[in-house]
Parts: C-alpha cells; sequence; structure tokens
C-alpha cells in the first residue's frame, strides 16, 4: 500500500512536471511566432473588443462597489483616530496598489479567460487547428497569439478602469454620503498617491497578470482533450491555476515593489 501511495505521487509529480516544462516551452513558441500576428492588426483589435469590451460592464460595477466598501470600512477605522481626512489616500492607494490589478486579474480570469479555453477547445474538437495545419498556416500564429497580446493589452486597461470607478465610488460614500470634506478627500488622494511608485506599479502588476491568465487560458484550450468533458474540465482549471498563480504573483511583487 505504502509502494502504492509513493508511486503515485511520484506519478503525479513527474507529470506536473513535464506539464510545467511543456508550458514554458510553448509561451517561447508562442513569442517566437508573435512578430507574424502583429502584421495583421486586425486581429488583434478584433480580439481586444471581445476580451475588453465585454468584460467592461463586471469590471466597472465590482470597481465601484468595491470602492464604496472600501471607504465605508476605512471611514469606520479612522474614525476612530480622528483620521477620517485620510480616507481619499486610504482608497486610492488600495485600489490603485493592490485591489485594481488584483480584483481586475481574477475578474477576468473568470470572464474572459474561461470564453478564451472554451474558444480554443472547441476549435480542437471540432478540428479546425488540426485543418490550419494541412492548410499551412500556424495555428499559434493565426489563433493564439493575436489571443494573447490582445489579453495582456486588456488587462491594463481593465484594472485602471477598475481602480478609476473605485475611487468614484469611495467618493461618493465617503464625501456624499458620510459627510467627508471633499477637498481635504481629492488633496489627501493628490498628495499620498505617487505616480512612479504607485500606479506605474499597479500597472506593471497588471500587465504580469495579464501575460499569465491570458496564456493560463490559451494553454489549457490547447491542451484539452477534444471532448466537450475535457473542454468543460479545462476552462474550471484556467480559473483555478490563473486565480493561483495572480496571488502567488501578487505576493512576489508586492514583496519586492513597496519594501520600503
Amino acid at each position: 500500500m505504502i509502494a502504492r501511495i509513493i508511486g503515485g505521487v511520484g506519478r503525479t509529480v513527474r507529470e506536473n512536471i513535464a506539464s510545467f516544462g511543456f508550458a514554458v516551452r510553448s509561451f517561447f513558441n508562442l513569442m517566437r511566432v508573435s512578430p507574424g500576428a502583429f502584421r495583421r492588426p486586425g486581429l488583434i483589435s478584433e480580439q481586444i473588443h471581445f476580451i475588453g469590451n465585454y468584460s467592461l460592464v463586471i469590471i466597472a460595477v465590482s470597481g465601484l462597489f468595491v470602492g464604496m466598501v472600501l471607504a465605508l470600512q476605512g471611514y469606520y477605522t479612522l474614525n476612530q483616530y480622528g483620521a477620517e481626512q485620510m480616507l481619499g489616500q486610504v482608497v486610492a492607494l488600495a485600489l490603485v496598489r493592490e485591489l485594481g490589478p488584483v480584483v481586475t486579474a481574477l475578474l477576468f480570469a473568470g470572464r474572459a479567460g474561461t470564453s478564451l479555453t472554451a474558444q480554443i477547445g472547441l476549435m480542437k474538437a471540432g478540428e479546425q487547428l488540426s485543418a490550419m495545419e494541412m492548410m499551412a498556416i500556424n495555428p499559434l500564429q493565426r489563433v493564439l497569439a493575436p489571443r494573447f497580446w490582445a489579453g495582456v493589452v486588456a488587462m491594463p486597461v481593465l484594472a485602471t478602469v477598475f481602480s478609476a470607478v473605485g475611487v468614484l465610488g469611495g467618493y461618493l460614500v465617503g464625501v456624499k454620503l458620510i459627510g467627508v470634506d471633499e477637498g481635504s478627500f481629492w488633496a489627501q488622494m493628490q498628495s499620498g498617491v505617487d505616480v512612479r511608485n504607485d500606479v506605474l506599479n499597479g500597472v506593471i502588476k497588471s500587465f504580469i497578470f495579464g501575460i499569465a491568465v491570458t496564456f493560463t487560458a490559451l494553454f489549457q484550450g490547447y491542451q484539452a482533450q477534444p471532448t466537450p468533458e475535457d473542454v468543460s474540465r479545462a476552462t474550471t482549471r484556467t480559473v483555478v491555476i490563473a486565480s493561483l498563480l495572480v496571488w502567488g504573483l501578487n505576493f512576489v511583487m508586492t514583496a519586492l515593489m513597496f519594501n520600503k
């Protein structure tokens, strides 16, 4: 029995290492064929519209309510120390540094990531990718690369929208509902949020998350077996793996960026 357990663990570890190695190789292959995709920008812009525009509503609504909750909870905490005028800075820093990139990436994985996985998986199940190969068309260059770069471009834009709408939500609750001084709200935000250390680092985070989430979605769809059951499992794996990657990468980047 012990031998079977050890054998099962070893087999699982070996399969995961092989899968990770294949994912790394696939990523570099995708980078290699990307210049060919850039020669057809219409494909990329079409996918940006599909990925970004269709995710805009859930991103904006989520950002609004996250900002409102931040302002409400932040006010209750700051009011205990007589520092409620710092509410604008607290809301903006929390959104720009952490919640904007992270929550956007998680929502992106659930909305756009699963859609990309299902698209690629169904194309594989319908033998469309095999037909492209028969016609000497590289599916990595024609199908995967435009979707990958569209996700990389769309993620920072969506994260910016999330943070901006979140600040608006914080303003509505903090200033209009609770009664924090409007001038102090904006002044503290302006003085406390640094463009390079806060805003730029948040954009870098969202860019890295875009690479991780989009590639995970495409890889899971491309590796799925051509059956409806495995395509559905691939979409589930996309959400799980992408979410874990986002949390892990967020910890690493936060430790490197904001350690002063």
